[in-house]
């Protein structure tokens, strides 16, 4: 009897074509909003944003009230145009080590930290590039899932622009009151003058309005804001006042 062939058993078919295909559109499907993310942000470091993500917050909540007057005022304008106290008072007071960190504080948030252990209310500690992320591509709240995607954009600012550009933006975009965007603008409204002609205290009674200014007014001050201002001046003196944006610069 002849001896009966073996038969070798069967490989494993291949992945199917349809399997694959749905493998790369998922990949695709995960990898798309960090592409876009990157290439938005990366347009945004020599293309002034039109719109940020509060200013479209803020018009949604007028339309919501029934606000069909609501507008959004704002002018934009360069670093090089605003005078050498305006960046130096925004930094004294939200972010003094904005040129030592890479988008994180962490020696604020450890005392911020320490602050909420020892039974003290959880206070900020986002820099300028934070705020800077929220304020163009995010929206206001505390949501974990804001706070994941600040991050991220914050690192992505911080890796795409130098330290002058998140500085204009900053005081391009940051709200200055109801409707009120920019520093440029605020100045104009509040005291009738541009930004370089005022003077350091002026610029200082703005900043601090801050982070508050649809409540506070520069230009009816009170007793918290004169202190503030007063502070936020000699912590930029401290600084160096105009030779911080020198260094800024590497000049």
């Amino acid at each position: 009897m002849a001896e009966r062939a073996r038969v070798k058993p069967a490989r494993p078919a291949s992945p199917a074509p349809r399997k694959r295909r749905l493998r790369r559109w998922l990949l695709w499907l995960a990898l798309a909003p960090m592409i876009f993310s990157f290439l938005w942000v990366l347009l945004y470091r020599w293309v002034d944003p039109p719109l940020s993500g509060v200013m479209a917050e803020r018009i949604i909540e007028a339309r919501r009230a029934g606000n069909s007057v609501f507008r959004i005022d704002q002018q934009w304008c360069a670093l090089d145009s605003v005078g050498p106290y305006l960046p130096v008072a925004i930094v004294a007071a939200e972010d003094q080590r904005f040129l030592e960190h890479s988008g994180f504080d962490t020696v604020e948030i450890e005392k911020a930290l320490a602050a909420r252990e020892d039974g003290a209310r959880l206070r900020g500690a986002s820099t300028l590039s934070q705020q800077v992320a929220k304020n163009v591509f995010l929206w206001s709240g505390r949501s974990y899932l804001r706070k994941g995607l600040e991050a991220w954009f914050t690192v992505l600012i911080e890796l795409l622009w130098n330290k002058e550009r998140i500085l204009e933006v900053y005081l391009n975009v940051a709200e200055t009151g109801d409707g009120l965007f920019g520093f440029c603008r605020a100045c104009e409204v509040r005291f009738g003058k541009d930004c370089e002609r005022l003077s350091p205290y002026q610029l200082a009674l703005l900043v601090a309005t801050l982070p508050n200014p649809r409540q506070r007014r520069a230009d009816k001050p009170t007793a918290y804001l004169h202190q503030r201002a007063s502070w936020i001046v000699k912590q930029s003196e401290q600084l160096g006042g105009p030779a911080w944006l020198q260094r800024m610069r590497g000049e």
